[in-house]
């Protein structure tokens, strides 16, 4: 059995709407181990961001408990927590959040620049996954000057900036057309197959879901078999 990279147990999140109380999460559990790719599955306000969100330890849950390659996640402090998320963790989201401000290059480099990394080896490596997504002509475009798909094909390689174990993404291809999406999550697993990473990926995309390893749906508050 590979290494658990992610170990989720009984994570409860419950939100408050108005006088009510909508219990979100009831107790989902999940191992996840290096090299596999899991969909996550599941109708729109089940629960799927809330999960990844407590799994990246961006929130908190009410209760359980959370293991990113061993570490009790809960039981850290917030700068033990940002700590894993810089090393540990890459986020991809369905709206590629890339800073404006700065080029396909640059945004790359920052979360190496975040994790102390040299300049000049940030830039390395950023110019190294451009070129692995077909983007080395872009490399000092800012994001108002890439298409949709090259945008996500910039978040995807920041995600892949300081080689983490674990990657989280939140609906990855959800704002492209059909033969994008498939050409950008085609680009995603061969790069995380490649690293042997873990990936946890929400998606309401059947044919992206059926390419992964395996399937979990969120269901009632807990993750079922898909």
């Amino acid at each position: 059995m590979s290494e658990t990279v992610l170990s989720l147990r009984g994570i409860v999140r419950t939100f408050r709407q108005g006088r009510a109380l909508l219990q979100v999460l009831k107790g989902a559990e999940l191992d996840l181990h290096a090299g596999e790719m899991v969909a996550l599955v599941g109708p729109s306000g089940a629960g799927k961001s809330t999960l990844l969100h407590i799994a990246g330890l961006l929130e908190a849950a009410d209760a359980g408990e959370i293991e990113i390659m061993g570490k009790p996640g809960m039981r850290l402090n917030d700068e033990a927590r940002t700590r894993i998320r810089c090393e540990a963790l890459g986020f991809v989201y369905q709206y590629h959040h890339l800073l404006p401000e700065f080029s396909a290059l640059e945004n790359i480099m920052i979360p190496q620049i975040i994790a102390a990394l040299d300049r000049k080896e940030a830039e390395k490596r950023a110019r190294e996954l451009l070129a692995c997504m077909g983007l080395t002509e872009r490399a000092d475009h800012r994001p108002a000057r890439l298409s949709g798909g090259e945008q996500q094909r910039v978040a995807i390689a920041r995600a892949l900036a300081n080689a983490p174990r674990l990657i989280l993404a939140d609906e990855p291809t959800g704002n492209l057309d059909p033969a994008t999406a498939s050409e950008v999550f085609d680009l995603l697993v061969g790069l995380a197959r490649g690293a042997g990473l873990a990936a946890l990926v929400a998606t309401h995309n059947p044919d992206i879901a059926a390419r992964m390893d395996r399937i979990v749906r969120l269901k009632d508050g807990l993750l079922v078999p898909g």
